[in-house]
């Protein structure tokens, strides 16, 4: 059978740009910065303050406690009289101990009680009697939590417990409308104190007041907020009093990437909106106002890059080159050796195997749509269908797992040597070999010592011959610049007419499946995305 070349490395280039995205678009012949920004997300600060709160409770008690009406003491005696016992504080504010009566305990504070209990104890038992006195509970109260809260209502708990834990108990602050900067404590008529969550949130202070029954918590509605995102550690919403802020104190509270430099401030208080764009260290002395909307950037003129070179060479393995150089500006530095492939080198981009895998995944969402929506007309032919689309889902979940090199098409253009290079951009030079691979749908896929008069069939009946898998119409070629030659046969002959394709040394050669499918409605989708993983992942798949 007699061979035909179909395309040309140029043809396979247009192929590759305009069916399968395997190059990036055209680079602009200006440099300039770059602004890098990240998604807008904004929780507001503070937003998750609570959930740890309803996750356990705290049964410590602060040493400053006053000791109420109902709370409950552990005493401990030993020696010349023994006794282990809890002692409830009476509507007097005393507790009764056996064999030495009633002491005062109501008022005094925590961290005291052992010395008061000690002093009542001595006046009776002055020697051989030792004693550990020591808080247990406290007094049960009953909380109102209201305004701005995900549900206002009456709170059991205890009289020691933190303002959080009842605000918790309530479902937490409505961060839509409720403030973290003015939450109020009301006993009877009077405001017993006012609660700024940020200064626990920033530096963990919050005052510790003690409860009693009756009490009632108060979120007010929020105060002056502004959004921020971008290069922030924390993307969120920020709350400030006053109707401004410093952007500097407000930059402190979400803080910074090291990378940011600039910053976007979006200004919406009045009827015409605007925008201001600032130095960082400029901006820091700036006020925001409520609804303003902060965006932190990176604007950085590139200063140099950096390129892995790979393969045949006797250089380093990373060069650090000025923002944009090309190909030829790195060869100038580059170090070959006897063994190098100049002629057939590589280049692959990171940006280029993205954009491979978003147009992969676009034709396999596509095809997989296609197979779950198809109709029949009858019970048979819904029963193929069927099968059909098992078989195709089974390929979608294969084809998603390829990962694209990214290979930028260089060939033997005479421009290559002009290309721009980009930051973490990777050369490949190939060594010189006399070697022709075989892949895919062949018996034994192998490596083969390059013979000038072999065909492709030579080199795959050398491989076993193809497999009861292999469509012997289409073989792929890939040669070692990343090129790309397509050959089908049509009666017995290649398409292009030519009676003999010359395989080169280095090249491989890829043998793709065939198709067998019980309908045909679905073939060509599938040999598309088949195409597509060859080339851009030097990949065969079978369905």
């Amino acid at each position: 059978m007699k061979l035909t070349h179909a395309f040309g490395c140029a043809a396979a280039l247009l192929l590759s740009v305009a069916s399968y995205a395997s190059v990036p678009a055209p680079e602009s012949e200006t440099s300039g910065p770059e602004v890098v920004e990240q998604a807008t997300i904004r929780p507001v600060f503070g937003q998750n303050l609570f959930d740890g709160f309803r996750q356990a409770e705290f049964k410590g008690f602060n040493p400053d406690y006053k000791i109420a009406i109902g709370d409950k003491i552990n005493l401990q005696m030993w020696g010349a009289y023994e006794v282990a016992v809890e002692l409830d504080v009476d509507a007097q504010g005393n507790v009764f101990i056996p064999q030495v009566g009633p002491v005062k305990l109501q008022g005094v504070a925590n961290k005291d009680l052992n010395k008061v209990v000690e002093k009542k104890v001595r006046s009776v038992y002055q020697s051989n009697v030792n004693l550990y006195a020591s808080l247990n509970a406290t007094q049960p109260v009953k909380i109102f939590v209201t305004g701005f809260v995900q549900s206002p209502g009456l709170y059991g708990g205890f009289s020691s417990d933190s303002i959080l834990a009842f605000l918790a108990k309530s479902g937490g602050i409505r961060p839509e409308s409720g403030s973290y900067l003015n939450v109020e404590l009301k006993r009877g008529n009077k405001t017993r104190a006012f609660f700024n969550l940020y200064d626990f949130l920033l530096t963990g202070t919050i005052e510790q007041v003690q409860l009693q029954d009756g009490d009632t918590l108060v979120v007010n509605t929020r105060q002056g907020i502004a959004a921020f995102n971008g290069l922030v550690e924390n993307p969120v919403q920020i709350e400030f009093a006053g109707g401004e802020i410093a952007l500097g104190d407000a930059l402190h509270m979400v803080g910074l990437m090291p990378e940011a430099t600039h910053v976007r401030i979006a200004r919406n208080q009045l009827t015409k909106r605007s925008v201001d764009y600032l130095p960082l260290e400029e901006a820091r002395n700036v006020d925001i106002s409520s609804g303003d909307e902060v965006t932190v950037v990176s604007d950085k003129m590139p200063g140099t890059i950096s390129v892995s070179v790979e393969g045949e060479h006797s250089g380093q393995a990373i060069y650090v080159l000025p923002y944009g150089s090309t190909i030829n500006d790195l060869m100038a530095r580059l170090q070959p050796n006897e063994r190098s492939n100049l002629e057939a080198m590589q280049l692959f981009r990171e940006e280029v195997a993205q954009r491979q895998k978003a147009m992969l995944d676009v034709q396999l969402q596509q095809l997989e749509q296609t197979a779950l929506s198809a109709r029949s007309k009858s019970v048979g032919e819904a029963q193929l269908r069927q099968s059909d689309a098992e078989s195709i889902l089974q390929f979608v979940a294969r084809a998603r797992q390829v990962n694209p090199r990214g290979q930028v098409l260089l060939g033997q253009s005479q421009n290559r040597m002009d290309v721009m290079l980009k930051d973490q951009d990777r050369i490949v030079i190939p060594n010189n070999t006399v070697l022709v691979q075989v892949h895919g749908e062949v018996m034994f896929p192998n490596a083969m010592v390059f013979d000038d008069g072999n065909s492709i069939n030579d080199y795959v009946n050398a491989s076993g011959g193809y497999s009861q898998k292999a469509d012997q119409s289409r073989v792929l070629v890939l040669h070692r610049d990343g090129s790309i030659s397509r050959i089908e046969y049509k009666n017995g002959l290649f398409s292009s007419g030519l009676t003999k394709y010359e395989v080169k040394p280095g090249d491989e050669i890829l043998v793709m499946p065939q198709i067998d499918l019980k309908t045909m409605q679905y073939t060509s989708d599938i040999m598309q995305v088949v195409y597509q993983v060859a080339m851009s992942a030097a990949v065969v798949l079978r369905l």
